[in-house]
């Protein structure tokens, strides 16, 4: 339901609640404390929805119990103290929920807490029911997607009535919109930092990954993958290191059957990888102590063998993040040579790069052609072998498409290529073999003239950029190594040429484009990076 659609029934249907908010006979704040958000949905009418999230035993008034010691016990909140007013233990001065625009002003603490403490003793005993509590929380969800709106809901408290009711929480649908909220309260760099600035709050979130609800499971990983970016990334590290959470988050990623989970849990270990390299330095020890590449690679070798089985479309995501993953942390020097040197992932890469059908599975494909460019970087002797399989190479020669625009992972292809065919002998090479390779450089000519040798000219634009110039290294390299194969199967006899003629026909005509287009593209690069 569109949520001005949702907004006008909460007024029709909460009309005495929302009649609560002081209207004209409170003057109006002056401009300077007026909140300048810019929307279309009343700011009076977001306080309202906040406040009907509120637990029925948090008692409004007197002080901050964030951070008391009655709160600091845990889930027993019976007589739990909630300011509305000002709380400076979080995060510095908070406005008040009573001094929002449109809302009024009132001229003092003593007033506001009178007023707030009136209309809770009207409605004690009145417990907002949880299908009105899901149907404010729902509209709040929506409108923390929006920055101004995720802004204006923090300066009024939302952050700690959601703390308040994660703690007291016995509803599975309650938590799941709670963390919801916060989650997207998160997509937003000053929202997320007050995430991490209310005292326990992130503590509790982390909690949630002990719960065995699905979809509180996927909302409490979105969260913290969220809060674990930016500076404030530490205080989030800080709350997952204990290795009995790091080992819940695994135990998630590695026996989770919904796919949104799966694909939550391995995100949030992404998150860890990609972070700043605080959060990395704290996380990764422990994750790597507790099996985090096993897992990885186990999570890669499932995926593969349903892609190879029965495609499910909805599982192609997964396939990606789980790669993307891999290839994080086949980059950390520390913890690099565990992915290099795994035989099962680079069999499982090599299955991949080889799949005939590239098009639905293109980023994942991508991912393992960098993946595979990383690990012959660090484990050189695999190049000789792969050097004898043409097919992997038309495999990465088909990949290559499919990264246009991607000039970092254009540059792991040529890496690949030029890598590979320095392994060849073509001196050597039976007439059979030779022919094997000629054919399937003869049905890439016009994908080497069109995608790859066309890009001259960016390389000229950019050749100030360090992957550019390993890129024009690697091409040219990999150019006269093709020129060099192509002559000499040209200088076999005729009859020799004919091997497998029918299987594998090639055309000479093909032959004769391609020797032209690599010499003139590699004596130009000769002479222009000499």
């Amino acid at each position: 339901m569109p949520i001005d659609l949702k907004l006008e029934r909460f007024k029709e249907e909460n009309q005495e609640e929302l009649e609560f908010c002081p209207s004209a006979h409170h003057p109006s704040a002056p401009a300077h404390e007026s909140f300048d958000i810019s929307t279309t949905v009343d700011p009076s009418y977001v306080i309202a929805l906040i406040r009907k999230l509120l637990p029925s035993d948090v008692k409004i008034g007197e002080k901050d119990a964030l951070g008391s010691d009655e709160w600091n016990k845990g889930p027993k909140t019976k007589g739990l103290e909630f300011h509305a007013v000002n709380l400076s233990e979080n995060g510095g001065e908070v406005e008040a929920m009573a001094a929002a625009q449109n809302f009024g002003e009132v001229d003092n603490t003593k007033a506001v807490d009178d007023e707030l403490q009136h209309h809770h003793d009207k409605h004690q005993g009145v417990m907002v029911g949880e299908e009105t509590w899901e149907e404010c929380g729902c509209i709040l969800w929506d409108l923390a997607a929006s920055e101004d709106h995720a802004e204006f809901m923090v300066q009024n408290l939302i952050l700690e009535v959601l703390l308040a009711t994660l703690v007291v929480s016995q509803s599975s649908r309650i938590t799941e919109i709670s963390l919801g909220i916060i989650g997207n309260l998160a997509c937003h760099e000053t929202p997320r930092k007050q995430i991490a600035s209310t005292n326990g709050l992130v503590k509790v979130i982390v909690d949630q990954l002990f719960l065995d609800d699905v979809p509180c499971l996927c909302e409490a990983c979105r969260s913290i993958t969220l809060c674990l970016q930016g500076g404030e990334g530490v205080v989030c590290a800080e709350a997952l290191q204990d290795e009995q959470i790091l080992s819940r988050i695994l135990w998630i990623a590695d026996n989770a059957l919904n796919l949104q989970l799966i694909e939550k849990s391995v995100g949030l270990l992404l998150a860890a990888l990609e972070s700043r390299k605080e959060v990395a330095d704290i996380l990764l020890p422990p994750l790597m102590k507790l099996g985090l590449s096993g897992l990885l690679i186990n999570l890669f070798a499932s995926e593969m063998s349903i892609l190879t089985g029965e495609r499910t479309s909805e599982r192609y995501a997964v396939l990606e993040l789980i790669l993307r993953t891999i290839e994080a942390l086949s980059v950390i020097d520390e913890y690099s040579e565990q992915i290099c040197l795994n035989k099962e992932l680079f069999q499982l890469l090599n299955e991949l790069i080889k799949l005939p059908d590239k098009i639905e599975v293109a980023n994942s494909c991508v991912t393992a052609a960098v993946l595979i460019a990383n690990i012959l970087t660090d484990a050189t002797d695999l190049a000789s072998d792969l050097s004898q399989d043409p097919t992997f190479l038309q495999g990465i020669f088909d990949i290559y498409p499919l990264a246009s625009g991607d000039m970092e992972a254009q540059s792991a292809l040529w890496s690949i290529i030029a890598r590979l065919l320095s392994q060849v002998q073509e001196s050597e090479m039976s007439p059979s073999d030779l022919h094997l390779f000629v054919a399937m450089f003869a049905t890439k000519v016009d994908l080497i003239e069109d995608e790859l040798l066309d890009h001259q000219l960016d390389d000229v634009e950019h050749e100030s950029s360090a992957t550019c110039g390993t890129k024009v290294n690697a091409r040219r390299i990999a150019l006269k190594r093709i020129f060099d194969i192509l002559t000499q199967w040209k200088s076999l006899e005729d009859d020799k040429k004919k091997v497998s003629k029918g299987e594998n026909y090639i055309n000479e005509e093909d032959v004769d484009n391609l020797l032209n287009c690599c010499h003139k593209t590699w004596g130009s690069c000769t002479m222009d990076h000499s």
